[in-house]
């Protein structure tokens, strides 16, 4: 959100321990972090000193760079290179450990090794005959694909790669935290022909958006066996992961868009809106588009996912932030709420990591705060996921923070069971020996979490008491509310459409 690290820090031992998801978790996003961990004093190392834990060495898994200083004078030296390594490069978490006894230890002011703050990262720029290359290659597609990642977002490479997908009429798709580098309710967007876009391009042009398991690797059969792949990347370690790139394109996500844009330019040329490509990609998000009304559009109660997700999408302010984390509730809002502006989604990310969510909305509220105030941060919580870091309620009432928490309550993970089904099951046996382990206690009122602190609560179970409570919410800009929104503990995602066929039976 900012570019430049977060800074935490911990207690020595388990409070480090503890520390070790969260740097892992930034690690793995390519975010940058400081952790500043104290540990036993010096002299008792290796004794059996209080918390005692070979920190330094644990941490190396965990980041880009872990050190404790040599002494007191060489602490400026250290913070000033984690700092720099968190941000030069790829971004990632950097840990420095302070021992005990330098809290209190004095030195000579004149011994102290002084380091001036380093510089923003350098702009590195693709070689000239790649980039000539690729272009080529984007202007031989027949059934182009742009993929745009997280890393372009962290780029700021929205104008640059809006440019390119709104002057040569290209369409575009994005990764979760990619949403909102060029708006979702854009044209040339085929979100919502996920699968048979990956399926079918022959050209696909990923900026800043690894081959990982979210994009299921770029093997078949997700993707055709001859697609031709051309990575924008920062880091020269992730270019030819898991398959061949026809073009690598090594540099600032922003700087090498930049460079693509300049090469296209010098021969007009645009993909045609109206070819065969695109009328297949229009008609399968057409028809998906459909049935994910339909399925919003049913009476029934408890309401399902759809139902809930068109109703908030329909009241969200456009320059609002959305975190999200769960399991269905991530995947399947991730389909309908929508983002407009680039660096306002938040989830569990590459590493897939629960409890995040209530951390990363304090997060965004902070920043809100600063940048600009009456901006409105939502966080859609799974009920499980809001279980992981839940108590975080007293941290967003202790500074007044007017976040607006969705629980969309399933009553389990993916799937849960009512309350009528619960008793029935408890007339057999006790519930650790009957119930199964990803279903939770029926109609939980996590609202009261929220009431408990000074919050507003609303427990909610149908469409009018969704509206009327998000309204309220949105309204009242002085205190954070929760609403716990009661759904069909069945409830499921849309069929999958996936198609096992060659380009040629298109």
């Amino acid at each position: 959100m900012s570019k430049r690290p977060g800074v935490c820090l911990v207690v020595s031992g388990p409070g480090l321990i503890h520390a070790l998801g969260g740097m892992a978790n930034a690690n793995m996003n390519c975010w940058p972090l400081l952790v500043i961990g104290g540990s036993p004093e010096r002299n008792q190392e290796t004794m059996g000193a209080f918390q005692e834990f070979p920190q330094v060495e644990a941490c190396r898994l965990y980041t880009k760079f872990s050190a404790r200083p040599s002494s007191i004078e060489a602490v400026p030296f250290v913070i000033e290179k984690a700092v720099r390594s968190s941000i030069y490069g790829r971004p990632g978490a950097c840990y420095v450990d302070i021992p005990a006894d330098f809290v209190n230890l004095q030195v000579n002011v004149n011994s102290i090794k002084y380091v001036e703050c380093c510089m923003s990262p350098p702009i590195s720029m693709a070689e000239t005959s790649a980039v000539c290359t690729a272009a080529s290659v984007i202007r031989s597609a027949k059934q182009p694909l742009l993929i745009i990642g997280k890393g372009a977002a962290y780029a700021h490479a929205e104008d640059s790669i809006q440019k390119l997908v709104e002057q040569y009429k290209l369409p575009f798709l994005p990764t979760p935290m990619g949403k909102g580098v060029v708006p979702d309710n854009h044209p040339y967007c085929v979100g919502a022909a996920r699968s048979r876009a990956l399926q079918f391009a022959d050209v696909i042009v990923l900026f800043g958006a690894r081959l990982n398991w979210i994009l299921h690797f770029g093997l078949p059969p997700r993707y055709q066996p001859d697609v031709k792949f051309i990575q924008v990347d920062i880091c020269a370690e992730e270019l030819g992961n898991n398959v061949k790139p026809a073009v690598t394109l090594l540099g600032d996500i922003n700087a090498v868009t930049k460079q693509l844009l300049e090469e296209l330019d010098k021969t007009p040329w645009q993909y045609p809106p109206e070819s065969k490509w695109w009328k297949t990609l229009r008609e399968k998000m057409k028809s998906n588009e459909a049935a994910s009304k339909e399925l919003a559009s049913k009476k029934s109660l408890p309401m399902n996912y759809y139902t809930v997700f068109y109703h908030v999408q329909e009241q969200l302010p456009r320059d609002c932030f959305v975190v999200s984390e769960g399991a269905n509730t991530m995947d399947i809002g991730r389909t309908v709420l929508q983002n407009y502006l680039p660096r306002h989604r938040l989830d569990a990310g590459t590493f897939g990591t629960m409890g995040v969510g209530l951390g990363f909305a304090i997060a965004a509220a902070m920043v809100a705060k600063d940048r600009s105030p009456g901006q409105r941060i939502i966080c859609v919580e799974g009920d499980s996921a809001f279980g992981f870091s839940g108590m975080e309620v007293e941290t967003i009432c202790r500074y007044n923070l007017p976040i607006i928490l969705l629980v969309v309550n399933n009553n389990g993970i993916y799937q849960g069971f009512d309350s009528d089904t619960w008793k029935e099951m408890l007339k057999f046996q006790d519930a650790a020996s009957v119930v199964p382990p990803m279903c939770l206690l029926p109609n939980s009122h996590y609202e009261q979490v929220m009431t408990a602190f000074g919050g507003k609560g609303y427990f909610v179970q149908t469409p009018e008491e969704l509206q009327r409570s998000l309204r309220q919410s949105l309204a009242d800009t002085t205190k954070p509310s929760l609403i716990n929104i009661m759904i069909e503990p069945q409830a499921t995602r849309k069929t999958q459409d996936f198609h096992w066929l060659t380009r040629s039976n298109m």
